[in-house]
């Protein structure tokens, strides 16, 4: 077998001067691989090497995506200190064979290690020392969390104990403290799911019960994917846990309730909110975890384009009037909103928000918590922000017309009012807020911007890949015709990295509607939502399915996304 160094010169991956100057070196250092004294040195990169390795010893280099797909009970064949230590990942077995992935093809202490291990001879495949080392990571975190799962799930009979209510406000997630032999199963069940929802950066987590088991959902970018099946023993118990966090009657399971709890991890709090529905085979449970993704506050890194961006910038920095966006549930409005007001903050100004709840603290901006059980709501609390001077106001949501109403006074008597209201786009965002019973001078005067957005999933630009739509899928979203030819069309490739989705993080779609004079004139006139959009569109608006295949011609998602977070433009 020809010597690495031999093999990195015949190729032309090294001068014969980075290896004699590597030889040189190794011999005076303490057991350093050639390999590793050529990267040290800048003449050699990590791929580079196992192309070497490749030719040297003929194994063959592995893909991270088939790093990810390791079996775990093969890994589980290796314990995880020699893996670690050894950079060593089980990936595939037969009966007299494992198939073993390796930073160093050479390292033979650790290939017999893996020979008595196992008692299996042993086929090596090479990759990189980076990515072994986070497949290993990814592989016997996934071993531990079955294991608990099992464990607790194991645990669970009918004659559970249900604890006791203890006044409990917080949940601290702490693998070592929160999960204990001494903890009741379906506790260590609940923090279980809890910890792999936030770890996924997940907004929703699902526990609902069929017939025969009980199905644990959540939602990651927007989709919901289903994480465990816990038997249906185990729903009373999880439920009740529920319950006591969240300060809600473990007694009563025939009545919808709502609650919130907070939970404590290494780095932040979440507030949570609790809602529990009866159906035919049980209670079922949503958790919205407020706080737990990786929220971005700056304007810039929203999905806007340059264009739309400097319109919004302009009209959140007036010194009177409302701003509104609309939305669904989780179509990001709060973060648009909180993101605006970070960038308009400063000393001179003083900036209020009435939430329900506050899903982010911000610095140097008043924020009011709502509080119905004591009779704090949007009402009473605007009541009395009317007193306390501010120049800008967020209210969380306009719902009601007492609400409206105090929102159209405020922009009127020379404050910036920012607010949500739930609507399917901008133009029918005017005809819900006529539809309140705001008097259509009144909303005409004081309205200055209407914001629609989408979140839409984004291409994972790991996996990418060119593809062709067909006619079909081209006409359904209505993708120009003109435009069609010279487009290069992108989908993500399914890999565990993404959740075999195809798709990683999201980005919001916006359709922005200026009220400028014309605007304003028909809102006097209380004209219909067909005639704002035509005003609209003629003003330069474009349509949320356009903004959508503005991100499909850019690469940023696909037609999939679009036609999934839009409707058709009639």
């Amino acid at each position: 077998m020809k010597r690495l160094g031999e093999i990195l010169v015949e190729n032309g991956f090294i001068s014969l001067d980075a290896l004699n100057e590597a030889i040189q070196e190794q011999q005076s250092s303490d057991g350093k691989k050639l390999g590793e004294i050529l990267i040290e040195n800048g003449h050699l990169n990590e791929d580079t090497l196992l192309k070497g390795y490749a030719i040297q010893t003929g194994a063959r280099p592995i893909t991270e995506n088939e790093l990810y797909q390791a079996s775990a009970d093969v890994a589980a064949l290796i314990p995880e200190e020699f893996a670690k230590e050894n950079t060593v990942l089980g990936l595939s077995k037969t009966e007299t064979t494992i198939s073993v992935a390796m930073h160093d093809p050479e390292d033979m202490p650790s290939i017999d290690g893996v020979k008595k291990l196992t008692n299996l001879e042993v086929d090596i495949l090479i990759g990189t020392k980076e990515s072994i080392n986070n497949a290993i990571e990814r592989v016997y975190d996934k071993i531990k969390k079955s294991g608990e799962v099992e464990t607790a799930i194991s645990s669970i009979d009918s004659d559970t104990k249900i604890e006791k209510n203890t006044g409990q406000e917080q949940l601290v997630l702490d693998d070592e403290k929160s999960v204990s032999a001494e903890d009741a199963p379906f506790v260590k069940l609940v923090n279980l799911i809890l910890t792999e929802a936030i770890k996924e950066d997940s907004s929703d987590i699902h526990i609902e019960p069929s017939k025969d088991e009980v199905g644990v959902r959540i939602r990651i970018d927007g989709v919901l994917a289903k994480v465990m099946n816990p038997p249906l023993s185990s729903l009373n118990g999880m439920v009740t846990r529920i319950k006591i966090l969240s300060k809600l009657d473990i007694a009563e399971k025939r009545l919808p309730q709502d609650g919130r709890m907070k939970i404590k991890t290494s780095e932040r709090e979440i507030d949570v909110r609790v809602s529990i529905l009866p159906t035919v085979f049980g209670e079922k449970v949503v958790l919205r975890l407020l706080g737990s993704g990786k929220l971005s506050l700056d304007l810039k890194n929203l999905g806007f384009s340059d264009h739309k961006l400097g319109i919004f910038q302009k009209w959140i920095k007036q010194p009177y009037g409302m701003v509104i966006i609309s939305g669904p549930t989780g179509s990001g409005k709060s973060t648009t909103l909180y993101a605006a007001l970070k960038e308009i903050h400063s000393e001179g100004i003083n900036i209020t928000t009435v939430e329900d709840p506050v899903e982010y603290q911000l610095p140097g901006i008043n924020q009011v918590q709502m509080h119905d059980d004591i009779g704090l709501n949007f009402t009473s609390a605007l009541r009395s922000i009317l007193r306390q001077d501010p120049d800008v106001l967020l209210i969380g949501e306009i719902r009601d017309q007492e609400t409206a109403d105090i929102a159209v006074k405020f922009a009127l008597t020379g404050h910036l009012v920012f607010s949500t209201v739930h609507a399917n786009d901008a133009p029918s965002t005017v005809a819900r807020l006529l539809d309140l019973g705001v008097p259509p001078f009144l909303l005409g005067s004081c309205l200055n911007l209407i914001m629609a957005q989408r979140l839409v999933r984004t291409i994972d630009q790991d996996s990418k890949e060119e593809y062709k739509p067909t006619d079909e899928e081209l006409k359904m979203v209505g993708f120009p015709k003109n435009k069609a030819s010279s487009t290069k069309f992108f989908k993500g490739k399914p890999s565990p990295t993404n959740h075999n989705t195809g798709y990683k993080g999201r980005t919001a779609i916006h359709e922005i509607l200026e009220v400028n004079r014309e605007m304003k004139q028909h809102i006097f006139n209380n004209a219909n939502q067909n005639i704002i959009k035509d005003q609209a569109i003629k003003d330069g608006m474009t349509p949320l399915r356009d903004a959508g295949i503005d991100k499909v011609i850019n690469g940023v998602t696909d037609i999939d996304e679009v036609i999934r977070a839009t409707v058709e433009d009639v």
